[in-house]
């Protein structure tokens, strides 16, 4: 006999306003954000900014991140990964950071099918490089869209140099000048050319 196997399948989630209560002692939905994204220098909230930023500059409304998605953003069709660095940390520090990006490649996990039999590989058709440009902490705002810099990358580019991970140098002498938020839709069409989307032809990634 042959048995069905069936799949758990999440429920969308509900978008919270952030007045909602714990029940039990621990506050409002607001309290937690406050606590774990309250200080939008720290790595893991600048990144989740960046990718924020990035997508209300190309007009998604009611955006929402997906952890497990093998890519950040998607805009018109267009697969985006988003990385970000800062010179300024909310640490101490001796002097400015060198700004790297990291985890340019990744496998893919499908939660039906496993990891991506291929391995690490560019997964995203657009790479939106984004800097905090201030050097200094008395004119840091974590508000002002304004103060970063963004780089807009096709994946080609990146499959040319093969690098886990790359310096800023590098990639303005790829992508050309800084770009601002209001100029981002426009450079993600044009870098967007001629890429396709990395699971589009693959099998293992949409076979049932």
């Amino acid at each position: 006999m042959v048995f069905e196997e069936k799949w758990m399948i999440p429920p969308p989630a509900t978008l919270l306003s952030g007045k909602e209560k714990f029940v039990g002692p621990g506050g409002t939905v607001n309290d937690f954000w406050r606590f774990a994204l309250g200080d939008l220098r720290m790595n893991n909230a600048r990144g989740y900014l960046a990718e924020y930023l990035v997508a209300t500059a190309l007009g998604i409304e009611d955006v929402r991140r997906i952890e497990w998605d093998a890519y950040d953003v998607l805009w018109n069709g267009i697969t985006i990964e988003v990385k970000s660095s800062a010179y300024l940390q909310s640490w101490d520090q001796r002097r400015l950071s060198t700004i790297t990006f990291a985890g340019l490649k990744g496998t893919r996990l499908h939660p039906r099918h496993g990891y991506d039999p291929a391995g690490p590989r560019y997964n995203a058709m657009v790479y939106v490089f984004c800097v905090q440009a201030a050097t200094a902490h008395d004119v840091y705002d974590q508000l002002d869209v304004g103060q970063w810099e963004f780089y807009v990358l096709p994946r080609s580019d990146l499959e040319a140099l093969g690098y886990k991970s790359i310096g800023l140098p590098t990639v303005q002498s790829r992508a050309g000048e800084k770009r601002s938020a209001t100029q981002l839709r426009d450079s993600v069409e044009l870098a967007a050319r001629n890429q396709e989307r990395s699971e589009d032809n693959a099998k293992w990634w949409t076979e049932e």
